[in-house]
């Protein structure tokens, strides 16, 4: 749903937990080998859905390459070169190289390589060249990079002028029903069965509902995203609003 740019910018989000670089790398590191088995049986299985939703509605366009930042171990940069059927080139960057060597295991499974490249690079600061991606996608990582601005104008950087950026992020339910449930869920349950299943000193199960609750969603996120000169904008809320899909257009280059 197209949205207007708000008068005043949004302030930039703040979080209590340490989302440090040195922090989130090692986390995720010490779950990587984990990572996948956690995602599908925690969201049983519907985030593929929910990627699948991501390359319909930001399709890839033959020839033209797409970026995908905190891309992990590639589940969204390997939906996008299915989407494409391989005519259009594939680059995943994340700053930690333990999921992207799960990562290049699955490119080599999917006889991807050559059309689907992993790059180790921080999102605050991404290894690619300026007005070149016609995609530039990001999916569950935004809300771990330090500085959210930051990050969103990397995103923007990296796209070409008319190029889309698409944020597939975890959002908070609003029904009266679903909502205390998944949120109880949320807090309480999950965190145990993920520390169960991939033991981590940083208890990453637990500062993922954290990080969720306190990253913006709805309409504050959309916001953000024009207030750093997306336009065009859209939000499509999944599976009840577990997930959103946010997307902004870069404006063409004036002439």
């Amino acid at each position: 749903m197209p949205t207007s740019e708000t008068a005043t910018p949004p302030l930039t989000p703040t979080s209590s937990e340490d989302k440090s670089n040195q922090r989130v790398r090692r986390m995720f590191a010490s779950i990587a080998k984990r990572y996948d088995l956690l995602n599908h049986l925690l969201s049983l299985n519907i985030d593929r859905s929910w990627r699948r939703f991501t390359t319909r509605t930001v399709p890839p366009s033959p020839g033209v390459p797409v970026l995908d930042c905190c891309t992990g171990t590639a589940d969204l940069a390997l939906e996008y070169h299915k989407a494409g059927k391989g005519r259009s080139p594939i680059v995943g960057a994340d700053f930690c190289r333990e999921m992207l060597l799960v990562g290049d295991k699955k490119v080599r499974k999917a006889k991807a390589e050559g059309l689907v490249t992993l790059v180790e690079g921080d999102a605050q600061h991404l290894p690619v060249p300026s007005d070149t991606f016609g995609v530039v996608s990001v999916a569950f990582g935004l809300r771990n990079v330090r500085d959210t601005v930051a990050g969103l104008d990397e995103l923007i950087r990296a796209a070409k002028p008319g190029g889309k950026v698409a944020v597939l992020e975890f959002s908070r339910p609003r029904g009266r029903v679903l909502g205390p449930i998944y949120l109880g869920f949320f807090r309480k349950i999950l965190p145990r069965i993920g520390q169960a299943i991939a033991p981590n000193q940083d208890s990453a199960y637990h500062y993922l509902p954290k990080t969720v609750l306190e990253f913006p969603d709805g309409q504050e996120l959309l916001d953000l995203m024009g207030s750093r000169g997306l336009v065009d904008l859209e939000m499509h809320p999944l599976t009840f609003g577990i997930a959103t899909l946010y997307v902004g257009v870069k404006p063409a280059a004036r002439s």
